[in-house]
């Protein structure tokens, strides 16, 4: 059995918190000859390295990231440990690291995550945005717990995930007062010719408004398209365009920005995950955003 050195891990992880080994030295009351030895040791117990040096700090690799997660994990438990054997109350919140795909609408992220606060425990909640593919490599890694995006994990992904479908709903078409009183009449046929904002090729939002267009054969002027879809309501909001938001959060989208509701489209599907390394949910906070949006979001 392969046992970890937690007094080299302790090393370590000053280190990394730290930045440099001499900071580190000056906060662990230790010479520097020994704290490098002590991390060479470790690097080569593990097989990998764990720094890389930039400039006159050191930066973590992929490698360290992942140890320097786990090592924050364990030294924090052992503090809670300490605590907890004097009588101290440890206050330590259940963590809940989420990736947010940079496609997804903000108030959708929002109502989805809301429950986690909700629990008995105290939950902290650490939220990343950036784009699927980015994500996913950080939930393999374990970095994240789970990643919440508006399309599935693809075939062609070489991640080991699993889909969780969180719920669907329709299509609502928003504008101003002006545009709304406008297009209202005759929707969808208005919107022929009508202003409109979309969002950008990469979601799955836009592919699925293309299609609905091409089946009714409208064709509306596009003048603009918003990869960040709170950047596209701005604009909204601004009566440059029509645009489109999920059913879900229309009295939020009305109220936040507004604007007026044209018309809804039914047969425009907007569907939501939650992408997990697990085939079923264990983490207390996301079996609770999980039950939320199937029974009551989009139940």
């Amino acid at each position: 059995m392969e046992w970890l050195n937690y007094h080299h891990l302790l090393y370590f992880w000053v280190v990394a918190k730290e930045g440099t080994i001499a900071a580190a030295c000056a906060k662990l009351h230790v010479a520097q000859p020994t704290i490098s030895a002590q991390l060479r040791v470790l690097e080569k117990s593990l097989g990998e390295k764990l720094f890389t040096r930039v400039g006159r700090n050191l930066a973590l690799t992929e490698t360290g990231r992942v140890v320097y997660r786990y090592a924050d994990e364990i030294f924090s438990l052992g503090r809670d440990l300490m605590d907890t054997l004097k009588g101290r109350p440890t206050g330590r919140a259940l963590r809940l690291s989420v990736g947010v795909a940079d496609v997804l609408p903000k108030l959708v992220a929002y109502r989805l995550l809301e429950p986690a606060f909700q629990l008995p425990e105290p939950v902290q909640v650490v939220c990343h945005e950036g784009n699927p593919a980015e994500l996913l490599t950080r939930l393999a890694t374990y970095e994240l717990d789970l990643v919440l995006s508006d399309s599935p994990i693809g075939p062609d992904v070489k991640v080991r995930a699993f889909n969780h479908l969180l719920g669907e709903c329709s299509v609502s078409i928003f504008g101003t007062k002006e545009l709304a009183t406008k297009y209202r009449p005759r929707f969808p046929g208005s919107l022929d010719g009508a202003p409109f904002i979309i969002p950008t090729g990469n979601t799955a939002l836009r592919r699925a408004i293309e299609r609905w267009l091409d089946s009714e054969d409208i064709r509306p002027s596009v003048v603009a398209e918003f990869e960040d879809s709170a950047l596209l309501k701005v604009f909204g909001q601004a009566g440059k365009g029509l645009f489109a938001a999920p059913t879900v959060i229309e009295k939020e989208v009305q109220r936040q920005y507004s604007v007026r509701v044209v018309g809804r489209v039914e047969s425009v599907r907007e569907r939501f995950y939650a992408i997990s390394v697990e085939k079923k949910v264990k983490h207390p906070a996301v079996v609770a955003i999980a039950d939320e949006a199937r029974q009551k979001l989009f139940g």
